[in-house]
């Protein structure tokens, strides 16, 4: 690499950078945004009033519950067991279609009821007995009850007209009645931030965060009801309510180049900034408008004139996992992949750089969801003085290497040795046996 080459490199690598102080900002500024939100405020965040606090870990029943949030969906059926006990959940996938996802709201809503019918059918739930349902949404939804919520906008790729604006529970309740389901009635909406965040409560009462970072990114948290200004229906038994804050949508960044080039082409310019800096739906894309500048500086791949990096969306946040984790001699498995996609005979310096960009940008993601992380247990807890369980899922989370070590890294600048506190758990598929468990909720309250 040349002076000049290193010097365009060490360009791109300080402007991804997060030092301490910028997380500090993002700390201070998040918490602006959070208090805007739970008053009624013009904010980037939301702040979502759940209609639901966490369990108690006493909850029983048998439940059936439906986790909607990407191209795949799952029914599953989960008993609990109180003491904080459940069972193995029984489960069932199955695959949305691009006709589902970008159709009509009958096509979606219809499609995901019948694979309520087939799951029943598959356990031998009998048709004509009553079923309650948590429905986990991942999407925006403004609540208006525990079973109730209009859809703010579609994310993830979906744009199934005629639901944007309406209530979700209630198409979704039409469809299953249609389709003969009279007997199954969603009891408890929910996203899957939520979701996690019960499922590892009702065994963990330390826990008290939930995220995601996986296609999209999210996160949710108690707040004492005297927070939620905005709130104006009768107070809830409880003083605590689970918020959703919606939180990809946080824009108080620092935006490189890539970012802005990235946000001025997509279908939500101005919107989902965090997410789009964060989440496995967007990181790749970061990445590969860094390798398409660096390719036409002939910094990279000696400047080939065609490349598939100028293919939009054309490397994926996966391959980023993959050339991360490579320890193979000569960074042969990224060689593989780099054919694979278009480029032979890469250098071993050209594999390194590309290494070196997938750790940056990752890293980047990493700093950025801890630093959000950190606001939103300092928002609850400002001194650290207490315990605090954090229920994490989702593939960029739990599958690229380094991330999770990343974040708590990130935490021990932050906090030093109080960063101990925080407990960082991987809740494993929670979102969709958080919905049973709300849905548990829901009928003890």
């Amino acid at each position: 690499m040349t002076t000049v080459d290193k010097k365009i490199f060490n360009s791109i690598k300080k402007d991804f950078g997060i030092s301490i102080g910028d997380m500090r900002h993002i700390i201070k500024d998040f918490h602006s945004e959070m208090i805007k939100g739970l008053n009624g405020e013009k904010s980037s965040l939301k702040m979502i009033p759940t209609y639901v606090d966490r369990p108690t870990g006493n909850e029983k029943g048998s439940f059936i519950a439906l986790d909607l949030g990407g191209t795949n969906f799952r029914v599953l059926g989960l008993e609990l067991k109180g003491n904080g006990k459940m069972s193995t959940p029984r489960v069932k996938k199955y695959a949305l279609h691009v006709k589902h996802m970008r159709g009509t709201k009958d096509e979606l809503f219809d499609f995901i009821s019948e694979a309520v019918k087939d799951f029943l059918i598959s356990e031998k739930i009998k048709i004509e007995d009553t079923a309650a349902l948590g429905f986990t949404f991942s999407f925006p939804v403004e609540q208006t009850g525990i079973a109730s919520g209009r859809l703010l906008k579609w994310t993830k790729g979906f744009s199934a007209k005629g639901v944007v604006g309406e209530d979700v529970v209630e198409l979704f309740n039409d469809a299953l009645r249609k389709n003969g389901i009279g007997n199954v009635t969603v009891t408890a909406l929910a996203n899957d931030t939520v979701g996690t965040l019960a499922t590892r409560s009702y065994e963990d009462p330390d826990c008290d965060v939930g995220i995601i970072i996986g296609t999209g990114t999210n996160a949710c948290y108690p707040e004492r009801m005297s927070n939620i200004r905005k709130w104006k229906d009768p107070q809830p038994k409880s003083n605590e309510m689970m918020i959703n804050i919606e939180w990809g949508n946080f824009n108080k960044l620092h935006l490189t180049i890539y970012d802005k080039r990235l946000d001025g082409v997509s279908s939500n310019k101005g919107q989902q900034i965090l997410e789009k800096m964060v989440s496995g739906m967007y990181l790749g894309e970061v990445a590969r408008l860094v390798f398409d500048d660096l390719i036409k500086k002939r910094v990279l791949f000696n400047g080939v004139k065609v490349s598939p990096f100028r293919i939009k969306y054309g490397f994926k946040s996966e391959y980023m996992s993959i050339i991360s984790g490579d320890r193979t001699r000569g960074l042969s498995k990224t060689a593989r992949l780099l054919e694979g996609i278009g480029i032979s005979g890469s250098t071993a310096e050209d594999r390194k750089l590309v290494r070196t960009v997938c750790d940056i940008v990752s890293t980047r993601a990493a700093r950025i969801s801890a630093s959000a992380m950190a606001a939103v247990i300092t928002k609850m807890d400002k001194d650290l003085s207490r315990r605090h369980t954090v229920a994490l899922d989702g593939s960029v989370y739990e599958k690229h290497p380094g991330f999770a070590r990343n974040m708590r890294i990130a935490l021990d600048e932050l906090f030093a040795g109080k960063s101990k506190r925080i407990r960082m758990v991987l809740a494993k598929d929670g979102s969709g046996k958080g919905a049973a468990v709300i849905a548990a909720v829901a009928a003890s309250s």
